[in-house]
C-alpha cells in the first residue's frame, strides 16, 4: 500500500470539516476536532509566500497554524522550524493484512459492533478526551464505519471507530477504561476491528499511534502490524487554538 494510499484512507476515515485548496496547500478546518482534522499539508513545490498565505487563511478560520510533515519533506520542515515551529506528536503509521488478525474468533460479547454509538460508548470516549467535536468527525463519515464496544468480566472496558476507504479500513479513537487496562482489550479490539473489516470488504487494516505510546506501540509491533511510515506536526506554541 502506497503512503498517498494511506494518508487519503486517513482523511476519508477522520474527515476535516471541510477542504481547501490554497495554491499547493490543503486547508482543513477541523471544528475543535484535534491537530488531524486541522492540519494543513503541502504537495509540490512551494515557496515562502505559499507559507504566509496558510499561516493566514489559519488564522482566518480561527485556528492556529499548524502543518503535517510526511516523508520526504524535511525541507519544509527545516522551512517551519526556521519560523519557529516547534514538533508536535510524532507518530508511527502501521498497516497489516486484514485477514492476518481474523485467525482467532472472538470470545462471545467480547467486541460488539454498534453504529450508531450507545451513550456509553460516548461516555467512555468522553472520559478519554474524545468529545463532541471528535464524535462529529465519525458523524462526517460517508463510508462503512462502525463503532466497538469492548467487554471484559461482564462490565464495560472501553470502545473504538474503524471505517473503510478504498479498501483501507482504519481504527480510530481507541480508548480502554483505566480500570480495565492489561486485560488485553486493546488486542481484541483490533482482532474485531478486523474481522468487521473483511466482512465489509477490506483489505488493509491500518491505523496511527503516536511514538509516546509506548504501550500501544508494543501492542500492535506484537500482532505483526507494520510500521510502513510515519508523520509529525509543526506548531506555534505562542499560539492557541479558537
Amino acid at each position: 500500500m502506497s503512503l498517498r494510499a494511506f494518508f487519503d484512507a486517513l482523511d476519508g476515515t477522520w474527515p476535516a470539516a471541510s477542504y481547501r485548496q490554497l495554491g499547493p496547500v490543503t486547508l482543513r478546518e477541523g471544528q475543535g476536532g484535534g491537530s488531524r482534522v486541522s492540519a494543513a499539508t503541502i504537495e509540490g513545490d512551494w515557496t515562502p509566500a505559499d507559507l504566509d498565505a496558510a499561516e493566514a487563511a489559519m488564522r482566518d478560520m480561527g485556528q492556529k497554524p499548524i502543518f503535517q510533515l510526511r516523508p520526504g519533506q524535511q525541507t519544509l520542515d527545516a522551512a517551519l522550524a526556521d519560523r519557529g515551529y516547534s514538533v508536535l506528536d510524532p507518530v508511527n503509521l502501521y498497516t497489516c493484512p486484514v485477514d492476518l488478525l481474523c485467525d482467532i474468533p472472538l470470545p462471545r460479547v467480547t467486541v460488539l459492533a454498534v453504529w450508531e454509538p450507545l451513550a456509553l460508548m460516548l461516555e467512555i470516549w468522553a472520559e478519554g478526551g474524545i468529545g463532541p467535536a471528535r464524535i462529529a468527525i465519525m458523524e462526517r463519515v460517508k463510508g462503512p464505519k462502525t463503532g466497538l464496544l469492548g467487554r471484559h468480566a461482564d462490565k464495560p472496558a472501553g470502545c473504538a471507530f474503524v471505517a473503510i476507504h478504498d479498501g483501507i479500513a482504519m481504527v480510530h479513537a481507541v480508548e480502554v477504561l483505566p480500570h480495565q487496562r492489561r486485560s488485553g482489550m486493546g488486542r481484541w479490539f483490533m482482532r474485531a476491528a478486523a474481522l468487521w473489516a473483511r466482512d465489509n470488504g477490506a483489505h488493509t487494516l491500518a491505523l496511527m499511534c503516536t511514538k509516546a505510546n509506548v504501550a500501544a506501540n508494543g501492542l500492535y509491533s506484537s500482532l505483526n502490524m507494520e510500521v510502513v511510515g510515519e508523520y509529525h506536526y509543526r506548531h506555534l506554541t505562542s499560539e492557541t487554538t479558537a
